[in-house]
């Protein structure tokens, strides 16, 4: 039985679509059932119509208060059935009383190896720093911005020649895999959060070291 999901957005829906192409293929344990953002005007609701998934709006901006544009949201989530949230480019901070709600069953997508530079500007600070590799983290949401047990993490080298532009497409890239994978380790129930880390059923590290640079 394929875990319902639901996808909360805020903007363009790039992971969205990975998401979606993922969950296309027939062994994938996660089905999209319904998409749902705060700003009317997303372009990632177009992708999900497209693709023949529900979607809603649930606009922040007709509710005094974090609250009660919580609770509206809650509602809708609860109507769709879903086993399972992912934030996706969702820029709204969520209160301790919706995560614990949706606690272990609340996934989110951060462009920084949490958890290093959590909260925004990731890429340029990454590159001020002169860290040496970027990436990504897909984790367990906790009411802490951009904390809780680590899912999936991608690694990508920062280059020379780097600013924040190049970094970002390439850290990107590696998001639109490691959403994907994570996903359908938490839907599968390989990944199940044991204490403040995620236990993996199966998962084997990749083996040797990468190091930047290189050598001489």
């Amino acid at each position: 039985m394929k875990k319902k999901v639901a996808v909360l957005i805020s903007g363009r829906g790039s992971n969205l679509q990975a998401l979606i192409e993922a969950a296309r293929e027939r062994d994938y344990p996660a089905e999209i059932v319904h998409v749902i953002s705060n700003h009317p005007d997303a372009a990632g609701l177009e992708r999900a119509a497209a693709a023949g998934i529900a979607t809603s709006v649930v606009d922040h901006k007709g509710y005094r208060g974090r609250e009660p544009f919580e609770a509206a949201l809650n509602e809708r989530l609860a109507a769709t059935g879903a086993e399972l949230v992912c934030l996706a480019g969702f820029m709204r901070l969520l209160t301790a009383g919706f995560v614990n709600t949706w606690r272990d069953r609340l996934i989110n997508i951060h462009p920084s190896l949490l958890p290093a530079f959590p909260g925004l500007d990731t890429h340029a600070r990454a590159l001020a720093a002169g860290v040496r590799f970027a990436g990504c983290t897909v984790h367990f949401v906790r009411a802490e911005m951009d904390n809780g047990p680590i899912i999936v993490q991608a690694a990508v080298p920062i280059r020379p020649d780097d600013d924040e532009a190049a970094l970002a497409a390439r850290v990107l890239e590696a998001e639109h895999r490691a959403y994907p994978l994570a996903v359908a380790l938490v839907a599968s129930g390989r990944a199940r959060v044991v204490g403040d880390t995620v236990a993996i059923d199966g998962a084997a590290p990749p083996a040797g070291f990468l190091m930047n640079p290189a050598g001489a």
